[in-house]
This record gives C-alpha cells, sequence and structure tokens, in this order.
C-alpha cells in the first residue's frame, strides 16, 4: 500500500498518481520505434507541439480521407493474456483497410492511449505493434497522446484509439455509384475475428463454454488466445494496385455489422447484393461460438466476419482477371456473388 505523504510535505504530480519523468523514458524508448516509419513527408520530429506532413507530390489534385477506429473489447483478451505487441497493428490495419473503401492510400497514422498508470513496458510493446502496422503500409507513425489518468481505469488496463489520414485523387475516389447489375463481388479471407465482435464472443467463449485463455482447443488447432489474439489483416499490399486503373467499383470492409451492414453502404439505388452461402470457407472460431452460446445464423452474420474481411465490388467480365492479379499479390479469392436488379439490400442464401 503506498503511504501517506508526512503532513506539511508538498505535494506532487508524482504523488497524485501522474509520473511525468516515468512517462518521458517511455517515450524515449518508443521513440526508434516511431521512426522507423517515416516517410521523406514527414517534416518534424517526435515532440513537436504538432506533426508536420507535406502532401506527397505525385498527387496532382489530391483529396485527403480520414478515419478513427478502437480495438474495442479485444483489449480485453490482451488484458487477460498481458499480451499487447498485437493491438496496436490491429488498430492500424483496421484504419488502413477503413480509408482503402474510398481508395485512399495512407499517409499517416496518430494514436491515443489512456491509461490509469503508465508501464513503460506494455507502452514498448503497444508502440511496437502500432509501428509494425505503419511500416507495412508505407504509414507514417507521426505523433499522439499518451495520457496517464489516474482512478480513470482499472488496475492493468487502458484505452486505445487511432486516427489515420490517406489520399485519393479526386477522379480516383471510390463512391459505389458506378456498381451495376451484372458486377460479381470478390470477398478476401479474414484472419478470424478482426476486431469486432468481441463482447459477445468473450461471453461466449469464457462466461458460457467455460475456457481460459490457455486452453487449446482442437478445431483451433491452438489455445483460444491466439485465435482471438490473430492480427487484423490489412488488405492495402493487394488492393492498391488494383485501384490505379478503375478495376474496381465498390469496396466494403466487413467490421461491426457483418457482410450484410457494410456491403450496403457501397450499393446505390436499384442494385442488390445476392450472396451465395458456401461460396468461401468460414473459419471454425466462429462455429465455435456459435454452438457453445447458441447464436442464430442471422445474428452472427450481423455481429462478425464469419470469414470476409473485405470484398470488392468489380465489372462482370473483368472478375477473373482481378482473381489473377490478387492471386499473383498473394491474396486469393472467393467468388461471393453477383450484384442484380432490386431493393438496396444484401442478401445471403
Amino acid at each position: 500500500m503506498k503511504k501517506a505523504k508526512p503532513p506539511g510535505q508538498p505535494m506532487t504530480y508524482r504523488d497524485a498518481g501522474v509520473d511525468i519523468e516515468a512517462a518521458e523514458r517511455a517515450l524515449d524508448r518508443a521513440k526508434p520505434h516511431l521512426r522507423r516509419t517515416f516517410t521523406p513527408q514527414v517534416l518534424a520530429d517526435i515532440g513537436t507541439f504538432g506533426a508536420l506532413f507535406a502532401v506527397p507530390p505525385d498527387l496532382e489534385d489530391p483529396v485527403l480521407v480520414s478515419s478513427c477506429d478502437s480495438v474495442g473489447t479485444k483489449l480485453k483478451v490482451a488484458f487477460m493474456t498481458n499480451r499487447h505487441d498485437t493491438v496496436g497493428e490491429d488498430l492500424v490495419n483496421h484504419c488502413v483497410n477503413d480509408i482503402l473503401c474510398q481508395g485512399a492510400r495512407p499517409l499517416f497514422f496518430l494514436d491515443y492511449l489512456g491509461v490509469g498508470k503508465l508501464d513503460g513496458d506494455v507502452f514498448e510493446a503497444i508502440i511496437t505493434g502500432l509501428a509494425r502496422g505503419c511500416e507495412n503500409a508505407g504509414c507514417a507513425l507521426i505523433g499522439g497522446e499518451t495520457a496517464e489518468l489516474p482512478g480513470f481505469y482499472a488496475a492493468g488496463e487502458y484505452d486505445l484509439a487511432g486516427f489515420i489520414v490517406g489520399a485519393v485523387e479526386r477522379g480516383r475516389i471510390i463512391t459505389g455509384e458506378k456498381v451495376a447489375p451484372g458486377d460479381v463481388l470478390l470477398g478476401l479471407a479474414s484472419n478470424g475475428l478482426h476486431t469486432n465482435g468481441y463482447s459477445l464472443a468473450r461471453k461466449a467463449l469464457f462466461e458460457i463454454a467455460g475456457y481460459k485463455p490457455d486452453d487449446t482447443v482442437e478445431s483451433l488447432g491452438g489455445t483460444v488466445a491466439d485465435e482471438l489474439l490473430r492480427v487484423h489483416r490489412s488488405y492495402a499490399p493487394a488492393v492498391l494496385p488494383l485501384l490505379a486503373d478503375d478495376t474496381v467499383r465498390g469496396v466494403a470492409h466487413i467490421t461491426g455489422g457483418g457482410i450484410p451492414d457494410n456491403l450496403r453502404r457501397v450499393l446505390p439505388a436499384g442494385c442488390r447484393a445476392v450472396i451465395r452461402r458456401g461460396a468461401w470457407i468460414v473459419p471454425p472460431i466462429f462455429d465455435l461460438i456459435r454452438d457453445r452460446a447458441r447464436v442464430s445464423d442471422e445474428e452472427m452474420f450481423h455481429t462478425f466476419n464469419m470469414g470476409i474481411g473485405l470484398v470488392l465490388v468489380v465489372e462482370g467480365a473483368r472478375a477473373e482477371e482481378v482473381c489473377e492479379r490478387l492471386a499473383r499479390a498473394g491474396e486469393p479469392c472467393y467468388h461471393l456473388g453477383e450484384i442484380v436488379r432490386g431493393e438496396r439490400a444484401v442478401e445471403i442464401g
């Protein structure tokens, strides 16, 4: 137990639970990871009041595309297992995929980390994951905020959010308005749950099924923790090259709301997406959650990605070509279904 301050002795910020010197030491440990992500457009080092970034010179008429997100209750699994080196990468990849839906390539990223008491090792692990995600995306991690808030978070817990800015040429913005009947839906595989549905997954697996994080489940081929901490995939490396020639008419990142809600966001009036069940392989984690908690199929499809992390809408005549290009990039795809005339909705049958 922390000893009380002797009467008459001056109070410090550290006595109130905020250690500025410890935060500075933690930042010094993180700086090498941050600097590895810097691109030529980064104009200021870590530590300035505002980050400086120049718009890439190869863009003639750039439009900035931004997004903000969090890792959600997947963090609870990180707390349970004391494994913090993947959630940062999850966050970056989620944001990268979001702006990819409008055709944007990532430029820079900022993070927000709120903690009750800063742990230098945990902080460095989180930053390592953030930096890895940014390096893989060619995105600069140029700053952020680490807030030590005593009494606000439970011991050993934190919150993590991210902010991304990317750019796309004005004439190549993907809006979905070109989607038309006869187009084909191509699905790119997810890496498990990604960062959505963890409140239901944790209840199903830990509370109802009684699993512990380190329990090995034969159908998963590993432990429950390993499965739940699989990194949210980034689709930018494989998909960005397709966007340079107007091959793709619509892109949907399958996050909260699943395939039905997210694919509907890119459909114009008069277009209905028809998806065939059985057109792709559903990872066993989803069957495990459904069976252990008796979750209906409808609820599963509205909560989880069900094995599809990104859906591309492409012209029917070019679908085979797109699949071949994706395969050469190491990203095989599934032919999920088609766009037909009808009510603006998604049908999974």
